[in-house]
């Protein structure tokens, strides 16, 4: 018998397709519905500084994080070996732009569930934010599944060349809570008010608080 998560998730993708784009494909690219899972708030709600959210103490090895998330990648979407790719691009762009991978893989799952086919975006401005990191300039292949590690990878890289530049306001240590917190609330939301990060200015107020229980072990 399914599962209750599973059904739930099955009627939040269903709700959310959309046509996928024309997009040229490659060999052994398939394509497929675009789709979105809809990421809801985590459990726990947190705000004010960055030291009154979760310590560094409380988050999951990488391995048990991704071993957690596995699944709910292939509900989103993404094949096996996508899944795969997606972990072999989080380690490169990591060690490119010294960020702890576990802050990548915890953006990516708030940000697309890991699906290599999200849907484009756009802001009010009319800026597309596109692929798994869900930002700007960064490449998307909307509806499309088997993807290359080359394409999986520079949408990561991508990524985390925008947070690079969030970290880089706010501290710039990509292994630390103090400059991770900040960039992750410009990352969602453009600007920081230090006093309260899940103020959203417009964004998402829960997005740090998500992400840093998506690092304590918390999956959706």
């Amino acid at each position: 018998m399914a599962s209750i998560k599973t059904i739930f998730l099955s009627l939040v993708a269903a709700a959310s397709l959309t046509n996928a784009a024309a997009v040229p494909t490659q060999d052994g690219q398939v394509t497929v519905e675009t789709r979105t899972l809809s990421a809801r708030a985590a459990p726990q709600w947190y705000s004010g500084t960055w030291d009154r959210f979760p310590g560094k103490s409380t988050w999951k090895s990488f391995d048990d994080l991704f071993n957690r998330n596995d699944d709910m990648m292939k509900y989103a979407g993404s094949t096996q070996n996508d899944i795969n790719r997606i972990k072999t691009g989080i380690n490169a762009a990591a060690s490119q732009y010294k960020i702890d991978n576990r802050v990548l893989l915890a953006m990516i799952m708030q940000e697309s569930h890991g699906y290599v086919g999200v849907r484009t975006t756009y802001s009010w401005e009319g800026i597309p934010t596109a692929g798994i990191m869900q930002c700007s300039g960064c490449p998307g292949f909307p509806g499309l599944t088997n993807l290359s590690q080359a394409q999986i990878t520079s949408m990561i890289l991508a990524g985390a060349k925008h947070f690079r530049g969030n970290l880089d306001r706010n501290g710039g240590d990509g292994y630390q809570p103090k400059s991770v917190y900040p960039a992750l609330r410009e990352y969602n939301s453009g600007n920081v008010n230090h006093a309260d990060l899940s103020d959203g200015r417009g964004a998402t107020p829960s997005y740090v608080s998500d992400v840093v229980q998506r690092l304590g072990g918390w999956f959706d």
